[in-house]
């Protein structure tokens, strides 16, 4: 089997494994749970669109090695450039970010994403653009952004708005975990195995020889197991979900979580309540808005708007809010952030909508997507 690494500061970071038609792509960056750097997502690209042209290869699969799949972008290395340098590192960044994410959803052959472990974030934009996602016992999903000032990004507004009713407004508004049988469930994933069984899917995979892809699907079905649903888990509470996050505004989503919580002491209630209130206030409004704007959007809409957003949030167009979430959780570690505005009722509609208007700045470019013809719905609305 031939193998081939990525030159980088950090040995190692990816991985390029496979034979002449099954090619492998590992996040290799354990030890801070694969998130990932400028360097490994230019690397990917590079590699990708090489295995897309050569028409030996027939399949590509995504894995990561450690207990995380991805736990996202490297948020404090852009931190660290942009407060260093200038902000439009982050763009660059987030940019070559987006690139890769449309590269795998509009991918001309068959993508496998192996989620086993942790997937957030950025980690998240990767892999749910795969043909398949194969989650098992050990995957945790969240989108947390809105703890540091961010808002639910990494084509979220497009992933989360195509699950069945609120619940992506539910995990993008309350930071919330769910499991990969979960991830099935919702519509997240596509098939669940237990962790013991990847290499066994990974050898069957090995013998390949055609982009079909229902040959490929009877292949992993012979190795999914059916995942146990736990019945206490937040999918199972879909009406009082539905109930609460399809209010209008956020203060109306809480307020109607508050009031849930009078007569029914369930922990994810409280945890939603808990998480909201110590979230940002303006990301919380953004992403609640980018979610339902995405709901109506096509995958390449969605992605534009969302680049457009981070150009906002990073150059502080509106607030200091990104800057002050990192300090205050990842870098000082007090976990006291203090968010301008403060309050809910604070971050007026005017405020919110700046973030989605067009960036004045001379050289800004907008995001250009490139023109690919390989774009498949894989998540249709689920309203």
């Amino acid at each position: 089997m031939a193998i081939r690494h990525c030159f980088d500061k950090d040995v190692d970071q990816v991985l390029f494994e496979g034979n002449s038609c099954v090619k492998k792509v590992i996040l290799n960056r354990p030890h801070k749970l694969n998130s990932l750097t400028y360097h490994m997502i230019c690397q990917m690209i590079k590699e990708l669109k090489a295995y897309e042209v050569d028409p030996k290869v027939k399949i590509v699969i995504l894995k990561g090695n450690g207990k995380a799949f991805c736990a996202g972008g490297d948020v404090l290395a852009s931190y660290t450039s942009m407060v260093a340098g200038h902000w439009s590192y982050g763009t660059n960044f987030y940019k070559k970010q987006i690139m890769l994410d449309y590269l795998v959803a509009t991918y001309g052959k068959p993508v496998v994403a192996i989620i086993d472990g942790i997937v957030m974030g950025g980690g998240a934009g990767l892999s749910l653009q795969g043909t398949f996602r194969i989650v098992t016992e050990n995957t945790v999903f969240a989108m947390p952004e809105t703890a540091i000032g961010h808002f639910t990004d990494v084509g979220s507004s497009y992933f989360l708005s195509r699950i069945p009713g609120c619940f992506g407004e539910y995990l993008g508004l309350t930071g919330a975990k769910i499991r990969g049988a979960e991830m099935v469930e919702c519509g997240l994933a596509t098939h669940f195995m237990l962790a013991k069984d990847a290499r066994l899917l990974e050898t069957a995979l090995d013998e390949v020889t055609s982009t079909d892809t229902k040959t490929i699907s009877e292949i992993i079905s012979k190795f999914m197991h059916k995942p146990n649903v736990k019945q206490h888990g937040a999918f199972s509470r879909l009406e009082i979900i539905n109930k609460c996050f399809s209010r209008t505004t956020v203060e109306e989503i809480l307020s109607s979580l508050e009031s849930e919580a009078e007569t029914k002491s369930e922990k994810w209630i409280l945890d939603a309540i808990n998480w909201m209130k110590s979230a940002c206030p303006a990301s919380l409004k953004i992403s609640l808005r980018s979610i339902r704007e995405g709901r109506k959007q096509g995958l390449e809409q969605c992605l534009i708007q969302e680049c457009t957003i981070v150009c906002h949030i990073v150059r502080r167009t509106v607030s200091n809010d990104f800057y002050e979430g990192i300090r205050a959780i990842l870098l000082d570690k007090d976990k006291n952030p203090k968010w301008e505005p403060s309050k809910l009722e604070l971050v007026t509609d005017e405020m919110v909508g700046r973030y989605f208007s067009r960036v004045d700045e001379d050289d800004m470019e907008p995001l250009q997507l490139p023109t690919r013809s390989n774009l498949v719905d894989t998540m249709r609305p689920k309203l």
